[in-house]
């Protein structure tokens, strides 16, 4: 079982920035991948950014230079810096873990943009 925290939404204008924290315990010597997905109202939920074991990333067309995913394996937290908020941003922020066995969610983070 792997369990993950996400913290650091909120309400910021546009062109602001926030740092997003997702803290993993449990079994995290499992974990493959890390990916952060967010889910606008009405929308599908969708893949931002992913950052491997060994370090390699992954950004979406869409917030490639304005997100960067990090990770502190020594406090098992991968972050989500992202800057130059635009209101297209606003959508609630979901931490994943990808296993062998099964792909495990964080309860998600509220980030809303205002213009």
């Amino acid at each position: 079982q792997v369990q993950l925290v996400e913290s650091g939404g909120g309400l910021v204008q546009a062109g602001g920035s926030l740092s997003l924290s997702c803290a993993a315990s449990g079994s995290i010597f499992a974990i493959n991948r890390m990916r952060w997905y967010r889910q606008a109202p009405g929308k599908q939920r969708e893949l931002v950014a992913a950052i491997t074991s060994g370090g390699s990333t992954y950004y979406a067309d869409s917030v490639k230079g304005r997100f960067t995913i990090s990770r502190d394996n020594a406090k098992n937290t991968v972050y989500l810096q992202i800057n130059s908020l635009k209101p297209e941003d606003t959508a609630v922020y979901y931490c994943n873990a990808e296993t062998v066995r099964r792909d495990y969610w964080g309860q998600g983070t509220q980030v809303t943009v205002s213009s």
